[in-house]
């Protein structure tokens, strides 16, 4: 008979930290919750990752690196450049269904809800994604906006974001397609001038 081996409590942790913390909310889990999940001890976790901060500031990498992965897939996917700008909203569908984060919304939204304040290796995250959000829809924004490419970078953002809030309030139905329509209106607003 053959017997199944247990990922390391390492991997575990983390499993049980993307699970959990982003359907329940980071500060409503306590430890012993992840802890119960990933069947590890106290100190493996602080072994590991410091404190439960730690471990969100690590899942939070986790998710950002997945993220980029996505995003750059579908960037190179697109064939245009209105279509490489748009592509934050085809990898908003991969993600959540590719990368199996399915969740109400948005954790680094959330994480920013809850943590806005909270340690500075979490805040690291946070900024690092704000900041790939920022660069990446400015450089795309570029070929087709031109000096206005700031502009158009920022109402992509606002609709990137909307949409990812749409996702927790329910509505409209299909969040990234108003999303994209709407990105797709500041777009032409733009190439009209």
């Amino acid at each position: 008979m053959t017997s199944v081996s247990r990922p390391p409590a390492r991997t575990r942790l983390l499993e049980a930290a993307d699970r959990v913390l982003f359907e329940r909310g980071i500060r409503a889990t306590p430890v012993d919750e992840l802890l119960r999940v990933a069947e590890v001890s106290a100190s493996t976790l602080y072994t590991h990752f410091g404190s439960k901060d730690g471990l969100v500031a690590e899942i939070l990498r986790v998710r950002l690196e997945d993220w980029r992965v996505v995003w750059d897939r579908c960037v190179v996917d697109a064939g245009t450049d209105e279509a490489r700008l748009l592509a934050i909203f085809d990898a908003v569908a991969a993600y959540r269904e590719d990368a199996c984060h399915p969740e109400g919304w948005c954790a680094f939204l959330g994480a920013a809800d809850e943590l806005h304040r909270g340690p500075a290796a979490v805040r690291a995250v946070l900024e690092a994604h704000t900041a790939l959000l920022s660069s990446r829809l400015l450089h795309l924004s570029g070929p087709i906006a031109g000096a206005n490419a700031q502009a158009l970078a920022e109402e992509v953002a606002l609709a990137y974001s909307g949409t990812l809030a749409s996702y927790l309030r329910k509505y409209p139905a299909a969040p990234v397609d108003s999303g994209r329509r709407l990105a797709a209106a500041a777009i032409a607003a733009h190439t009209s001038h």
